[in-house]
């Protein structure tokens, strides 16, 4: 499904002012919070809100999704890639971002919200050939993952047992602390160190995974891979990575793409460049030659009286671009000169040789046209 526009999200205008876009994301990110909003696809507006002022909030990523919407994101090449709600949720309201509301810990009766720390993001590169880039296609890659514990079902805790709520931070995951400064006291929220932020201890640990509820697994994914994509972008596949200690959030899969090198094709943004030799008679007197594209072939008109080095374009035939418009194919022709040559052409190439229309001084092409056609049959 396409998404919305980051604007629209927020409900502001595209002249929206930075604190409008501030002001848009604290309302918004409070009211549908999921610690606070238990009603069903709360969370996915969460995490749209979340990804809209991520980008909106920043000088430089707001610029280039003006210029070039979400095609300026969505996994291509750093722009708001890998992000986690909840840490932009956080910072925002620690820094002061509620305006006089108090602290992000104040938000939830004074404990904060426990959240278990989110996996960590796996990454894996696809190569792909420049007619699996014109063309947009679909790959399956196996990776290996950390999965919940057969043995324990992912608690961590040996059979007959459970974890328990740590006694530090009451089952919170954080603890506040209060430092000393010239200024005064100040308080600070951090992870509980006992529980590792989980809330929770396991006592008696499962023998199979040593109490991390997790174990080696495998996983297979499909990436859609659309056309027009470059050496280097990366897609996103949110939440199909690693899973989590203590149920928490599972982590992404980066593919990074890489553009392998092709024998004939030499790419330049959405066009490609072919270079193709023709023999002399063609380059002279025109006509029709088969030249390779991506993903076949297709006939080629050459102009009577070509030079070599010439430049043609054959539109439409090379990369289908994000933008939806499709590049052209440019062949850059090379007279092929036979180095070989049998006594019947050697004596035609001296007859030739021995006229002024095949020199360069000579000036009528029609003449020298007629010439070798009648020389060639």
């Amino acid at each position: 499904m396409a998404k919305r526009d980051y604007y629209e999200v927020l409900g502001v205008g595209r002249d929206a002012s930075a604190a409008d876009i501030k002001k848009a994301y604290r309302k918004l990110a409070l009211n549908y919070h999921p610690d606070r909003n238990k009603d069903p696809g709360a969370e996915a507006v969460f995490k749209e809100v979340s990804e809209a002022y991520a980008t909106l909030s920043d000088d430089q990523k707001r610029a280039q999704y003006d210029r070039f919407g979400h095609a300026a994101g969505q996994g291509f090449g750093g722009s708001t890639g890998d992000f986690d709600p909840m840490d932009i949720f956080q910072s925002f309201f620690s820094q002061g971002g509620m305006g006089g509301m108090g602290g992000f810990e104040s938000l939830f009766g004074g404990g904060g919200a426990r959240r278990s720390d989110r996996a960590p993001d796996l990454q894996v590169q696809i190569p792909l050939t420049l007619e699996e880039i014109a063309a947009g296609t679909e790959k399956k890659i196996k990776l290996k993952i950390q999965e919940p514990c057969g043995t324990c079902k992912g608690s961590g805790a040996a059979d007959g047992s459970r974890p328990e709520s740590c006694p530090v931070c009451q089952g919170r995951g954080r603890v506040r602390q209060v430092q000393r400064t010239f200024l005064g006291n100040m308080e600070t929220v951090a992870t509980c160190q006992n529980c590792g932020g989980e809330g929770q201890v396991v006592r008696n640990r499962c023998r199979n995974c040593s109490g991390s509820g997790l174990q080696r697994g495998e996983t297979l994914l499909s990436v859609k891979v659309p056309s027009g994509v470059e050496d280097g972008n990366y897609i996103t596949l949110r939440g199909q990575g690693n899973h989590a200690k203590g149920g928490g959030k599972r982590g992404d899969v980066l593919v990074v793409l890489r553009e392998l090198e092709h024998d004939r094709f030499e790419r330049h943004g959405d066009d490609v460049l072919l270079e193709h030799a023709v023999s002399i008679p063609t380059a002279v007197l025109g006509g029709e030659v088969v030249v390779p594209v991506l993903g076949g072939e297709a006939k080629l008109k050459v102009p009577a009286g070509t030079q070599g080095g010439s430049l043609l374009r054959m539109r439409g035939l090379g990369i289908a671009g994000r933008s939806g418009r499709k590049g052209d194919q440019i062949v850059r022709l090379h007279l092929y000169t036979p180095k070989d040559l049998g006594s019947e052409a050697r004596k035609l190439f001296e007859k030739l040789g021995t006229l002024p229309e095949c020199t360069p001084q000579g000036t009528s092409k029609s003449f020298f046209k007629k010439l070798v056609n009648h020389i060639f049959g």
